[in-house]
């Protein structure tokens, strides 16, 4: 940690500074919002009453308050598909990688057909086959997202089960999981955390994408993709209510992103600028 942080440039700053005001903004939600974001009321409509520091949607609900619980979701979505994905990807990258051979080519082309398919395109088929919902968005984003993180983490599994301190374990009667656990695993754990970290922000485009497009949550929940949606009928005369949530969609793929090749150049340095 003490590396990382000397080695920190000022953009890397920036977006550890962004991530940890998105992440309080989201955990404090309920004592930041000024009115009920799922309230309505139609005498509100698109207005700027008092009270409503961002003014009111087309249903009369408080553009302010749907904002910040809508970082909640967004983190929520973002992580833990993210998640999911890095443990199916773990799991089948660790397992081709160090074992090779016929189960190598399996999960490889089993691999090779999910990257096949454009991942918005993927995942919107999911979506539409398991309907809307946290969980079904949650689990389409998984899918498109494991095929990558596998093929990735394969990579250095390959390369890490030909070093030394591995044989000298195989040689000493080791089993298989004992040394995946305990060589394999601990030495993949920095291009782990760039591609999870780096990954969080995909998901969160994904996620307000699959929103936009009415195939995310619930379109009653505070979703910045669905605000967007919700919002771009009535871009000439309330414009915010399109500007507000995407330009926190922007703000947050940003500040991950930015962190994510901080990550990248620091616990990789050799790989600078050539990902």
């Amino acid at each position: 940690m003490k590396q990382i942080a000397r080695r920190m440039t000022v953009a890397g700053w920036f977006s550890v500074a962004g991530i940890f005001v998105v992440l309080v903004v989201a955990f404090f939600a309920p004592l930041l919002i000024a009115n009920d974001p799922m309230e309505t009321d139609p005498l509100r409509r698109l207005s700027k009453a008092e009270g409503f520091p961002l003014g009111c949607d087309q249903l009369g609900q408080c553009v302010y308050s749907r904002l910040i619980y809508g970082a909640r979701l967004s983190l929520i979505i973002g992580f833990s598909s993210r998640l999911t994905a890095l443990l199916i990807g773990l799991a089948v990258g660790l397992a081709a990688g160090y074992f090779g051979g016929w189960l190598d080519w399996f999960l490889m082309r089993l691999v090779d057909m999910f990257l096949a398919f454009p991942s918005l395109l993927l995942a919107i088929a999911v979506s539409m086959v398991l309907g809307s919902g946290i969980g079904t968005v949650i689990f389409a984003l998984a899918v498109v997202g494991w095929a990558e993180m596998a093929r990735i983490i394969r990579s250095a599994a390959l390369e890490l089960r030909s070093a030394e301190y591995v044989i000298a374990a195989r040689t000493l009667g080791a089993s298989h999981l004992r040394i995946i656990l305990t060589h394999i695993l601990p030495n993949c754990l920095p291009l782990i955390t760039v591609i999870f970290t780096m990954g969080m922000a995909t998901a969160v485009l994904s996620e307000a994408s699959l929103s936009f497009l009415g195939l995310g949550v619930d379109p009653s929940l505070p979703t910045w993709g669905g605000m967007v949606a919700a919002g771009k009928d009535y871009m000439l005369r309330r414009p915010e209510l399109v500007v507000y949530p995407g330009a926190c969609i922007a703000f947050l793929v940003i500040v991950f992103n930015v962190f994510g090749d901080e990550l990248r150049d620091i616990l990789d340095p050799s790989r600078k600028g050539h990902w």
